[in-house]
């Protein structure tokens, strides 16, 4: 008795379904079209392999891969394609390649074009599939010759499989002098895979459904993969699929003098940005919540672009927070990662995974300017971030963005301007005073309360963050020489136990 299968056939790609909304629907057929490399073969691939799987009749018909070809293909993967995978090899018999002779079965003429549907068909009535792949319809393209050929031949193609009850795959590597979109006209759904190669770094995969009739699909553009096990599509994130229920409390920092200048501490489901010239202090302060977060029962996730790890631990330990234990331990996740190497859509499907999976209530991003360089251009970031931003918030996960400026005192510029995101922005900076380096904190910004408006220092130690009374006494603090107006100066002790552990 045969297994009753659902409306939609799942193409077993990780992430594709979700973006096809469920997979292609059954007994229609499917273009995918992208350039050589792309991943089309693996796609197919993985398709048939899901059909198997699933316990159906699959048939891989190949007019440009030999059988050896597709299972090395496979094998590269981890997968294999088992006895339920049929491969018909769609080539001229070896007398046809003789140099005496003038013609082949892929020679472009009436004959061998007709010779060719009728092998496809005589293929398909055999084994009577489920699920069929043709690679690739650029030989059919050189067999017709003409446009108008073209189409006739694919509309008997789509005629003859609506009969039956296959969900077919079609595969166009777009080599063709001659491309048009024929094609696009006749099938049920379009999926054009894309490769793009970057100044610098490796290259980039996406994709876009440009066509699927009868049926919603995420639109535009999602960045895929193509790795060990095959390819991995990152769905587009859409944060206004995502909310959950949860209590906005109030939380602390682990610090009272902090809290004190942050009306409090943060509120929970918030994002905050740390911003400042570099070396002001802006992960440790990110790293105190992710502490404060530990201490609570909460787990956290750090996604580190510009520090190396082994370095981030040692600095950190010597200022009393363990990060290297706590991720031993399991109650933190802290991953660094390569902006060269990694698409916005694939950075974004981390995030998601530690939130969803991991249960992460805190989230670190470190630095905005290392996840900036994986982006093609600066408007693409405020748009990738403001998803991830409202997603997380709407997860109940609190975010801490750093941002460096350019500059270390006076005027200063930001790489990309994302204060508007964030709900909270608090700013760093380093002003001079009684012939000493000094760093000052302040909150310009907070959406969920109000905020103390001082400027307080703050230094940096083996003990950790530590924060004094608000700059009453000085003027131009944030302009980095200030001047002194007051009656006392309330400022931090350096000695050098403290020492600087910036």
């Amino acid at each position: 008795m045969d297994r009753v299968l659902s409306s939609k056939a799942e193409t077993g790609v990780q992430g594709l379904d979700d973006v096809l909304s469920g997979g292609f629907t059954r007994r229609h057929v499917f273009l995918l079209e992208g350039s050589p490399g792309t991943g089309k073969t693996t796609i197919a691939l993985q398709f048939l392999i899901e059909g198997e799987k699933l316990g159906e009749r699959c048939l891989y018909i190949s007019l440009s891969e030999s059988d050896e070809e597709l299972r090395d293909c496979a094998q590269s993967h981890g997968m294999e394609i088992g006895d339920g995978i049929e491969i018909f090899e769609l080539v001229p018999p070896e007398s046809l390649l003789d140099a005496d002779q003038q013609q082949s079965l892929l020679y472009s003429s009436d004959l061998e074009l007709g010779e060719t549907t009728k092998l496809i068909f005589e293929a398909f009535e055999r084994l009577k599939p489920q699920r069929v792949v043709i690679d690739s319809l650029s030989e059919i393209r050189l067999l017709a010759q003409s446009s108008l050929r073209y189409r006739r031949q694919i509309l008997a193609l789509k005629h003859f499989f609506s009969r039956s009850d296959a969900t077919v795959l079609l595969l166009d590597d777009m080599t063709s002098e001659n491309f048009d979109k024929t094609v696009h006209s006749v099938v049920h759904g379009v999926i054009h895979l894309e490769q793009l190669v970057p100044d610098y770094g490796s290259e980039r995969r996406r994709l876009r459904v440009i066509k699927y009739r009868g049926q919603s699909f995420r639109g535009g553009y999602h960045d895929f993969i193509i790795k060990t096990g095959g390819v991995a599509v990152f769905p587009r994130l859409r944060a206004i699929e995502h909310r959950t229920s949860f209590e906005r409390i109030t939380l602390s920092s682990g610090l009272p003098e902090f809290d004190g200048l942050l009306g409090g501490g943060i509120e929970r489901g918030s994002s905050t940005l740390l911003i400042g010239p570099a070396g002001t202090g802006k992960s440790l302060f990110a790293l105190q919540f992710v502490n404060a977060a530990v201490q609570r029962g909460e787990k956290a996730a750090i996604f580190v672009f510009d520090e190396e790890l082994g370095l981030l631990y040692a600095r950190t330990k010597s200022m009393g927070i363990d990060l290297e234990k706590l991720h031993d331990a399991g109650l933190i996740h802290i991953e660094q990662l390569d902006a060269a190497e990694l698409s916005p859509g694939e950075f974004a499907q981390r995030v998601r995974d530690r939130v969803s999976t991991y249960d992460a209530k805190t989230v670190v991003i470190d630095s905005i300017n290392g996840y900036q360089a994986s982006m093609p251009e600066e408007n693409a970031l405020i748009l990738h971030m403001h998803e991830l931003l409202q997603y997380l918030n709407r997860q109940g996960a609190n975010t801490f963005l750093t941002v460096a400026q350019h500059g270390l005192v006076g005027d200063m510029k930001s790489p990309v301007d994302v204060t508007y995101l964030a709900d909270s922005v608090i700013l760093l900076r380093y002003f001079e005073a009684l012939g000493k380096v000094r760093r000052a904190v302040s909150v310009i910004k907070k959406r969920t309360g109000p905020h103390e408006d001082t400027i307080r220092e703050f230094k940096i130690s083996g003990k950790g963050l530590t924060l004094g009374e608000p700059l009453s006494g000085f003027q131009g603090v944030l302009r980095g020489v200030p001047n002194f107006v007051g009656e006392r100066q309330p400022l931090l002790p350096l000695t050098d136990e403290d020492g600087d552990h910036s």
